[in-house]
């Protein structure tokens, strides 16, 4: 049998980081509104940030988070608990609208052993979904394949927003 390669090289930054201490690049996109474009910032709300994930998923994996760097549900205040909320809601209206996903897996870890990657800063992870999107690749080659470019779903995900009025805070 002929073995065939998936190029990936996006995910190198990803590897070689495993295992070093870095500071809160979500905060980083906070105190840098100027580099939204390059760290692919969709929205910022009073509270918020929503950001892609640089190591998705899926295509069109976000994060929403306080912009407050709060580690636990419980130290957020009722307003970003409520915008949180609704930004999860709107996100998953603009990503309907931009590529049409059959579904969302939307979910939030807390701690390292429950798979959470910055477990200081607080975030919601909007993954959308796609019937048989979890087939053999993923499943027997632990390989996820991104079907279109960050860049290119991000300039769409802004025209929308634009256009239609997102984020409906």
């Amino acid at each position: 049998m002929e073995r065939k390669n998936l190029w990936a090289p996006w995910r190198m930054e990803y590897i070689r980081g495993l295992g070093e201490k870095t500071d809160c690049f979500l905060c980083d996109y906070v105190s840098s509104p100027d580099k939204d474009a390059d760290h692919h910032v969709l929205w910022r709300t009073e509270r918020s940030l929503v950001v892609f994930n640089r190591f998705p998923y899926n295509n069109g994996h976000m994060l929403i988070a306080p912009r407050r760097h709060i580690g636990e549900l419980e130290q957020a205040d009722e307003a970003e608990l409520l915008e949180l909320m609704t930004l999860t809601r709107d996100c998953q209206q603009v990503l309907h609208r931009a590529i049409s996903p059959q579904g969302f897996n939307v979910g939030i870890n807390f701690g390292r052993c429950a798979g959470a990657g910055l477990p200081e800063h607080l975030h919601l992870h909007i993954v959308p979904r796609w019937n048989g999107d979890t087939n053999y690749m993923a499943v027997c080659a632990q390989t996820d394949v991104i079907s279109q470019s960050m860049s290119e779903l991000y300039q769409r995900l802004r025209e929308i927003s634009q256009t239609e009025g997102f984020p409906r805070l």
